[in-house]
């Protein structure tokens, strides 16, 4: 089943962000892009890998009013606690989410129940809280912060241009398509 255009669910969260603790909730997502990236636990070894990949890209996703927002199914404390020893986590400045309930990672379909974590998944949350694109991949296979972000932008862009739609490795920028008639089978 699909969970494009869903609506996420009521949350209220802790978040381990800019060294303080502090309550994250849904309220907190509507009103602007979003990206929640789940990953399966801290102290690990790819999870660190695209971390980092997102921190560094950070900033572009704030220019373009889209804030990211890192699960795992670890406590605040254990997200302080990388944090404080990892010099990779302590490039991170978006905030981390604690789900040691695994109730965001069931509301977006990823919890892997018999090892209690979430696989890897990233979810584009419109302004209005539906989700318009998402991908789940292996946990052995680390994914890339440029390809997120050219989705985010796409996405933002055909919600802006309703009857425009972006082709194959659309950049901003480039030549969109209008869907028509005349386009069936031509491209």
């Amino acid at each position: 089943m699909s969970l494009i255009n869903n609506e996420i669910g009521d949350f209220s969260v802790q978040a381990f962000v800019n060294g303080e603790f502090k309550k994250i909730t849904k309220e907190d997502v509507l009103g602007k892009w979003s990206v929640f990236f789940f990953y399966p636990a801290d102290f690990t070894f790819v999870c660190p890998t695209e971390l980092e990949d997102l921190a560094n890209k950070y900033e572009e996703f704030k220019n373009i009013n889209c804030e990211i927002y890192s699960v795992s199914c670890d406590t605040h404390f254990v997200h302080k606690a990388w944090h404080d020893t990892s010099k990779t986590i302590q490039k991170i400045k978006y905030p981390m989410l604690a789900d040691p309930t695994g109730k965001l990672a069931r509301d977006f379909d990823v919890m892997i129940e018999e090892d209690g974590l979430a696989e890897r998944g990233s979810f584009i949350v419109n302004p209005e809280g539906k989700i318009v694109a998402y991908e789940v991949i292996a946990g052995n296979v680390g994914r890339n912060a440029d390809e997120l972000f050219r989705r985010v932008q796409a996405s933002q862009f055909v919600a802006e241009h309703g009857d425009q739609v972006c082709p194959a490795k659309w950049q901003p920028g480039a030549e969109t398509l209008k869907p028509s008639l005349d386009l069936v089978g031509l491209l």
